[in-house]
């Protein structure tokens, strides 16, 4: 039998940061040991100001990029906010805004491709519009992935990958649209991006997010790491109250079908893998988001605590699946200090 891949450990430095400063950011996950991490909002250099990492001056992503340096990390992908927008212009009662297309490409879109490029990611993790609340998504695949389209050809113009994340109240809510939206589009520079936090917080068992797995699975180039405990007393109402959230939990205690769902991915990891590795990425990145401490619709937070109980976790369900992984060992140590 040909030896499996390893999977990637990632994860958003912004959650084990107290004040998002990027050297506490990349101190917590050094000391984690990971290799890689998503930026999100970072604040450069400790003034105080915390900003999205798309908005930074170049000047900044210059400090950041050396950063990465003295701690030896690399970036996955950038956290971007690319498709956390109407797709309509309607007032559906959200605070959702709108920007017509030529306007994102030249603003969101450019200043996202501008960060990817400055700091040596290859992915872009983005999303598939707000479709009016007050009505069924089904109806709007065909519209979103005409916006979809041009934003993906930025992407591969500049050599990088969007991911899709499935994630409540986008059109790409659940894995079936998802791998519509991805087969519509059909490009190599689109994958999918799995979350099984997005799912079973809303109020998805654990069979249904498995499903949706498999649903999107042909389609997944790398996943988020997020746990929820689904409420059994909350009514089901179809739209996900993102600012009210408060049962995410580990990888390994969950309503999210970690286990089952690593299980699967295992059979699936050495075609995953050389299709990652096609685009210039070095293998299928498992990347954690966990929002112990709280989550929302542009981010969450689980402190420097909690991203080590989300990482444990999460090593421990690997563990007991048989997927490998990589922490920094003393040869790493070693490596720094070049003997």
């Amino acid at each position: 039998m040909p030896e499996q891949p390893a999977i990637v450990l990632s994860a958003f430095a912004d959650e084990a940061a107290n004040h998002k400063t990027a050297v506490e950011q990349l101190a917590a996950l050094a000391a984690l040991g990971l290799r890689y991490y998503s930026p999100r909002f970072v604040d450069v250099t400790g003034s105080g100001t915390v900003e999205h990492v798309v908005e930074l001056s170049d000047e900044k992503l210059a400090q950041l990029k050396a950063l990465h340096d003295e701690y030896g990390m690399s970036v996955t992908s950038i956290g971007s906010r690319i498709g956390k927008v109407k797709l309509l212009d309607v007032d559906d009662g959200t605070h959702n805004k709108y920007v017509e297309l030529d306007e994102y490409l030249k603003t969101e879109v450019a200043n996202t491709i501008r960060a990817a490029n400055a700091l040596g990611a290859k992915l872009v993790r983005g999303f598939s519009f707000y479709h009016p609340q007050t009505e069924a998504p089904e109806g709007y695949v065909d519209q979103a992935v005409e916006k979809l389209k041009p934003i993906v050809d930025e992407c591969a113009k500049n050599g990088l990958v969007y991911g899709l994340e499935v994630e409540a109240n986008l059109i790409g809510q659940n894995g079936r649209l998802l791998a519509e939206l991805a087969t519509k589009v059909d490009s190599p520079h689109l994958v999918c991006i799995f979350d099984g936090g997005n799912l079973s917080s809303q109020n998805m068992s654990w069979m249904e997010v498995f499903d949706e797995y498999v649903a999107m699975r042909d389609h997944i180039g790398w996943i988020h790491i997020k746990d929820y405990k689904v409420d059994p007393g909350l009514t089901w109402t179809g739209v996900v109250d993102e600012e009210r959230l408060k049962n995410f939990v580990p990888a390994n205690i969950g309503d999210s079908a970690h286990e089952a769902i690593l299980r699967d991915l295992r059979e699936h990891l050495p075609e995953m893998t050389k299709k990652m590795q096609a685009v210039g990425v070095p293998g299928v990145f498992l990347e954690l988001e966990p929002h112990l401490k709280g989550g929302g619709q542009f981010g969450g937070f689980s402190g420097p605590d909690g991203m080590g109980v989300a990482v444990r976790a999460l090593c421990s369900v690997l563990d007991y699946v048989g997927i490998d992984y990589s922490l920094r060992t003393m040869d790493d140590i070693r490596e720094a200090r070049g003997f």
